[in-house]
């Protein structure tokens, strides 16, 4: 059984997420469980309750949706999520980087063949980025004000 060790930096504040890719094809038999432990590769799925919520958000109110519908939607994601996500992988480790970034992924969806959805990915990350210097911008004259307010009583003039 082969693992690969991926870094990506995803989520608020740049914080790093790692993830461990387990390469299951030979050890996963045809009821999608595994060979050595039994159980189903659950880690490498979104959760199940997201991935309903989603698809709520685009049903008619009235609508069901079976256990069975979710759970082949939440294997579609996420087979999805993890093919961009090697290609992008891929990219940086030839570019030898470590890190995987918003505009890696967006590469990869042209690659891929998703043009359809690269073009507004990357526009959404633009748009992500900008908010976010905005929002760091906003935190810097805060504190910068704080300071100011803040200052010690034996700098104050008389």
């Amino acid at each position: 059984m082969d693992f690969d060790l991926h870094q990506t930096r995803l989520g608020r504040k740049g914080k790093t997420n790692f993830f461990l890719q387990q390469e299951m094809d030979d050890n996963v038999g045809a009821s999608g469980s595994n060979e050595e432990g039994g159980t189903k590769g659950q880690d490498r799925l979104l959760p199940i309750a997201n991935v309903g919520r989603i698809m709520k958000q685009i049903l008619p109110p009235n609508a069901k949706i079976s256990k069975e519908a979710k759970e082949t939607m939440q294997e579609c994601v996420s087979e999805f999520i993890s093919f961009v996500t090697s290609e992008a992988s891929e990219k940086c480790r030839k570019e030898r980087r470590k890190t995987v970034n918003g505009d890696d992924v967006c590469w990869a969806m042209g690659a891929l063949g998703f043009d359809d959805y690269a073009g507004p990915l990357r526009r959404y990350l633009q748009r992500y980025r900008e908010l976010e210097g905005d929002r760091a911008n906003q935190d810097k004259a805060r504190n910068s004000n704080t300071e100011e307010r803040e200052e010690p009583s034996s700098y104050r003039s008389k």
